[in-house]
């Protein structure tokens, strides 16, 4: 331990990395644009610059803290400083604020006003660039760019795509993928961490709120919603509720009020998931083939297999993700002439993710030539609507998802954190339901937000190795070692987001530990309070493979070909 004195004051150090680790300890939060605790220090900012005693400055961020530092975070000349730096990126940046999609959220917008930056003395010089569209998730604005590196570092270091990077040196650096191609044209996997990390508006999710409104105002379309787990413990934050309490009843409710015409959970298509990815796992496992089963409820981690590891697309489970399973059995639903009343039906998608935009269009999700979900709408996108049509989130009063597709087992709710499909199949596997069995496999290894988990269970006589992950660079790690023979594992589950759905890239941004913590913690006291725990003692789940989905299992539930 040791100590520093800060702007007068004492304050003690243990492990902190940097110097801005401890002044943030002492309350005193000094701003940055380039630092993230979760990827690499890379002080180009220098918003973080502090001064010490000697009138030196430097960058608190990659300065590592010594006994007996003094230093002071707000002097007159650091102040000035910070100044002229925020105004230097206005000058070379997009300033159409009232327009943007990050306005009211922009990092440098924030800066400007708590900095006092009024005017901006510089003529902006740079080239104009067209926008990229080609993603069916994300869009790239190069002209908002302010070159902290942020999605740079993010896709290298946490996904291990490193789908971008610098170009060019001095007044003409840019960030852009290699050799400026289109980022449809790269090996994108579009799960929107880019976005996530970006503190303007250079990259954001290609929104499809329009296209909701439209379907919305038609008398002769159904509008259905479902909404994915980890929806539910992040837009509470936005309306200033409790971080990471579930609102699923709110959301609803909204929904309806909306005009949506339906409105069901994919906590229940989650229960379908691990219906038909555990026999398929035991399949497997009798037959010894197509090991380690791979998830495939991640549509990011499937187009990382499918785009650098072809050799394991077998290995990937035939099952359709949670979304795509219960827009297929809705709009199978619907065309009974019975149901569907004359009208057609629009299944809109409510996600933490943006992947499941390109999920949604991609050829093995569309049955018999027709795209099961029609649009996909995030957690960002869904918050911005409920805020358009006026609504006071806070005082809408809870209500229950409709039927037949409105109830979701314990086991499916799980499915938003990093480890919850994994635990939802072992509940499957057991013949016992008891409350002592399912906390002994909650305790097995598979909860946790570390990167790599791995853990041996007993399954009638044999050890099943299974190993969980999150975030694409640790995907890439379990993979290279199950390629080199150093793992054998019989079940992978894999997230691209780290942490899983809960932090995915459509999801609010601005989330700290606590918040990120508090999420999982909500999924799990959702599942605490669910009467049901497993997913086949889901009635309505049974219902339907006794109805519906007799004789269709396969041409509904299941990909032919990645």
């Amino acid at each position: 331990m040791g100590h520093m004195i800060i702007d007068g004051r004492k304050v003690e150090f243990t492990d902190e990395k940097n110097v801005l680790s401890v002044i943030r300890k002492a309350g005193i939060n000094i701003p940055t644009l380039c630092y993230h605790s979760e990827v690499s220090t890379f002080g180009a900012c220098r918003l973080c610059t502090v001064e010490d005693e000697r009138g030196k400055t430097f960058a608190s961020c990659s300065e590592q803290p010594r006994d007996g530092m003094v230093i002071y975070t707000n002097s007159g000349r650091v102040k000035k400083y910070r100044k002229l730096i925020v105004e230097l990126l206005l000058a070379a940046h997009c300033r159409d604020c009232t327009t943007c999609v990050k306005s009211g959220e922009c990092v440098l917008q924030e800066l400007a006003h708590r900095l006092g930056v009024q005017t901006i003395r510089f003529k902006n010089t740079r080239e104009y660039h067209e926008l990229d569209t080609s993603s069916p998730s994300l869009v790239r604005d190069p002209n908002k760019c302010i070159l902290c590196g942020d999605c740079v570092r993010a896709c290298e270091e946490l996904q291990g795509i490193g789908a971008l990077g610098f170009a060019f040196r001095g007044t003409e650096a840019m960030v852009m993928p290699a050799f400026n191609k289109k980022i449809a044209e790269t090996e994108c996997v579009n799960c929107g961490q880019c976005r996530v990390y970006c503190p303007t508006g250079a990259i954001a999710i290609k929104t499809h709120m329009n296209e909701a409104w439209e379907a919305l105002a038609d008398p002769n379309i159904r509008v259905v919603a479902q909404i994915a787990p980890a929806v539910r413990v992040a837009v509470g934050d936005h309306y200033g509720l409790t971080k990471g309490k579930s609102v699923m009843g709110k959301i609803v409710n909204a929904l309806h009020r909306m005009g949506f015409d339906e409105v069901y959970d994919t906590s229940f298509s989650a229960d379908l998931t691990i219906m038909e990815e555990s026999a398929e796992f035991l399949d497997r496992i009798k037959k010894g083939e197509k090991l380690p089963l791979l998830t495939s409820c991640c549509p990011a981690w499937v187009k990382f297999i499918t785009d650098q590891y072809k050799e394991y697309i077998p290995n990937l489970s035939t099952c359709r993700s949670p979304q795509g399973m219960l827009s297929a059995v809705i709009k199978e639903y619907f065309r009974d002439p019975e149901h569907a009343g004359g009208r057609k039906t629009v299944m809109i998608s409510i996600m933490p993710c943006t992947a499941k935009k390109a999920e949604a269009v991609r050829p093995n999700s569309f049955t018999d030539g027709e795209q099961d979900t029609d649009i996909v709408i995030t957690t960002t996108e869904l918050l911005r609507m409920i805020d358009n049509f006026g609504l006071d989130f806070a005082t809408l009063e809870p209500e229950a998802c409709d039927m037949p597709f409105g109830f979701g087992s314990g086991g499916g709710v799980i499915f938003g954190v990093t480890g919850g499909v994994t635990e939802a199949v072992l509940r499957r596997l057991t013949p016992d339901h008891s409350k002592e069995t399912m906390h002994e496999i909650a305790e097995c290894g598979v909860r946790g937000d570390e990167g790599i988990k791995e853990f041996t269970v007993p399954y009638e006589g044999m050890n099943l190795n299974i190993c969980v992950a999150s975030g694409l660079a640790n995907a890439r790690t379990v993979m290279e070692q199950v390629k080199n023979g150093e793992k054998e594992y019989h079940l992978i589950e894999i997230m691209a987001c780290r942490r899983g759905c809960i932090m995915g890239g459509g999801q609010p941004t601005r989330s700290g530990d606590r918040t990120k913590a508090l999420r999982a913690k909500g999924l799990y006291n959702a599942d605490n309070t669910t009467i049901i725990k497993k997913s086949d003692e889901n009635p309505l789940v049974l219902e339907l493979y006794n109805g519906l989905l007799k004789g269709k299992e396969h041409h509904l539930l299941h990909n032919d070909s990645y």
